[in-house]
């Protein structure tokens, strides 16, 4: 039998749980979450390798009514990754409202379409049906099944991995013949700094909750390895004002050691080595409102 290969974009609205299911995908925690919407900006490879199929999957920022630079950076990326997929599978919430009525909304009507117009083969993956009751299940399906010609409708729960291994399975027949792209241990193509950005913001999620500016970023400003194998970080957390700088440090320093402290925790887990991390905040006036200002914190 001949050697599947292919690329797999998730795709939906934000917070339908995209970075949950490619952590759950993979058996590995590579793409950052949290509770607040639109946490994933950037284009998230993950790559899976099964002795049947090699899958190279594409976690996308959740597309959304965009507002300023910065969300339509993310919304860019998400639609992009139409083209470069081989499979589509789109993440939607299992929901049914108060009044026991299945609810779709406006924006997922308008991504199905956007989707109609891809030619690429469509799979309706109803994630967190754990929340909902196992009759009223049938009923959600049916009626998702009226928004789009899915080649195939398969619920799960990324968060408890139920369902997750059967979407696989199916997903895979979908999938060209062709060679594999990278080698089996490979987990992903992106460098060891861009995801060590990506854990620091992580934790700026958890620990600032719902004080964290969404305006928040975090750049590498250099990275250092000693021969013993110690890696030295300096990273920079960027806010927009004065007053969201004081946030993130907190009073007499306190925030700030914690977000070092726990940052620097995942990113020896993720290097599997120690790491010494320095982490300074800097404002950068309106920077999520300009195009310039987004490529010099590395959205492009």
């Amino acid at each position: 039998m001949s050697d599947r290969c292919g690329f797999v974009a998730l795709v939906g609205r934000p917070n339908v749980g995209k970075s949950t299911l490619l952590n759950a995908l993979l058996g590995e925690k590579l793409a950052i979450t949290s509770p607040r919407p639109q946490t994933t900006r950037n284009r998230i490879p993950g790559i899976l390798t099964r002795k049947d199929a090699q899958i190279i999957f594409i976690d996308t920022p959740g597309i959304h009514n965009a507002r300023g630079a910065l969300h339509r950076y993310m919304n860019n990326v998400a639609r992009e990754s139409f083209s470069q997929a081989d499979v589509i599978l789109y993440l939607a919430e299992a929901g049914i409202s108060g009044e026991s009525k299945v609810t779709i909304s406006e924006m997922d009507k308008q991504i199905a379409s956007e989707l109609a117009q891809t030619g690429r083969p469509v799979m309706l993956v109803l994630n967190k049906v754990d929340r909902i009751e196992k009759p009223l299940l049938l009923p959600i399906i049916e009626t998702w099944r009226t928004l789009h010609d899915f080649k195939e409708i398969v619920p799960i729960s990324a968060l408890r991995h139920d369902g997750v291994e059967h979407l696989v399975d199916t997903l895979v027949s979908y999938l060209p013949e062709s060679q594999r792209l990278y080698a089996e241990d490979e987990l992903t193509e992106l460098p060891s700094r861009f995801l060590a950005a990506e854990l620091i913001r992580e934790r700026l999620f958890h620990v600032l909750d719902q004080e964290l500016p969404y305006a928040t970023a975090v750049t590498i400003e250099s990275w250092r390895q000693r021969a013993d194998g110690m890696t030295f970080i300096d990273a920079v957390i960027h806010v927009e004002r004065e007053s969201q700088k004081g946030i993130v440090i907190g009073k007499g320093g306190q925030m700030l050691k914690r977000i070092g402290t726990e940052s620097r925790e995942s990113i020896e887990h993720m290097l599997g080595g120690k790491v010494h991390l320095a982490l300074f905040v800097r404002v950068e006036d309106r920077w999520s409102d300009t195009d310039v200002t987004l490529r010099k914190l590395g959205y492009e």
